[in-house]
């Protein structure tokens, strides 16, 4: 699918919108906007983010500018699913699901790829063991520990540092909403690349942070082993805030009925005017 010319079909999913692409779809549109040397931002939308979308104006700001939104979460799908929508596990993206095809499709490109965010020391680390396993990227990083305000000397100093190395690729990782924070705050200012909002994708791959294993992803409990290893971290991300989402999932449910036509039933006048003829 050539998706600079075909966008994948958008839909909206507690009232926000999302774009039904593949991993494989997305790898697609990356690597077009790359040949292209046009800059874009790919987002995503879970649970979490839909809970602070609502209360954080840059965070709306940043998904109304995204080029593509990708479906970063299993019960999101599922609900998708239950209300009607044409979504299956296929569309169901995050940087786990497609790491392996990035980093293939970026080593036979030669791509340029900039990690920003992470503590101390895990960017360098990341590239360091990315750099073994595909020799054909060029790799650069800082950590996301930096006055991130706008005009502040770390800012400056970032984005010249950025714009030196001339990134096809730019991987925000500073969580939500910081990443898409300084996105928005930012993108106007960057001359080139592809930027994801990509949360711990470098802890990954330092070794820094436990990998869920893929069929807990693809079962809808990456969740829960998340939470496992850090309870008092994210407790309240995936116990408490899903509950702000309830009246998005009333409206949806409500338009779910509303769309189903009803089924006109033949009542004994009826029947009797049709014996009739």
């Amino acid at each position: 699918m050539d998706m600079t010319r075909i966008r994948p079909q958008r839909i909206r999913l507690l009232g926000e919108a999302v774009d039904l692409a593949t991993p494989a779809e997305v790898m697609n549109f990356v690597a077009r906007k790359v040949a292209a040397d046009q800059r874009a931002i790919i987002g995503n939308h879970n649970t979490h983010s839909l809970h602070l979308v609502t209360r954080e104006p840059e965070m709306r700001e940043f998904y109304a500018r995204a080029d593509l939104i990708e479906l970063d979460s299993t019960p999101l799908v599922m609900w998708g699913k239950l209300t009607g929508k044409p979504v299956s596990r296929a569309h169901r993206c995050t940087y786990l699901d497609w790491r392996d095809d990035f980093w293939r499709l970026a080593s036979r490109h030669g791509w340029r790829v900039f990690y920003l965010g992470g503590a101390p020391g895990v960017p360098e680390l990341a590239a360091e063991r990315l750099r073994d396993r595909y020799p054909g990227v060029t790799l650069a990083g800082r950590n996301g520990y930096f006055d991130a305000e706008p005009g502040s000397a770390d800012s400056i100093a970032v984005l010249a540092e950025i714009n030196a190395f001339k990134p096809d690729i730019l991987f925000v990782g500073m969580g939500m909403p910081r990443q898409e924070q300084w996105i928005v705050r930012n993108f106007d200012q960057l001359e080139r690349g592809v930027v994801f909002s990509i949360g711990a994708a470098f802890d990954y791959e330092a070794g820094v942070q436990v990998t869920p294993p893929r069929w807990i992803g693809q079962i809808g409990l990456e969740w829960a082993f998340r939470l496992a290893l850090s309870p008092s971290r994210l407790a309240r991300r995936y116990l408490v805030e899903p509950w702000s989402l309830a009246p998005a999932a009333a409206r949806d449910l409500v338009l779910t009925f509303a769309a189903k036509p009803r089924r006109r039933t033949a009542g004994p006048l009826t029947e009797r005017r049709n014996s009739l003829g």
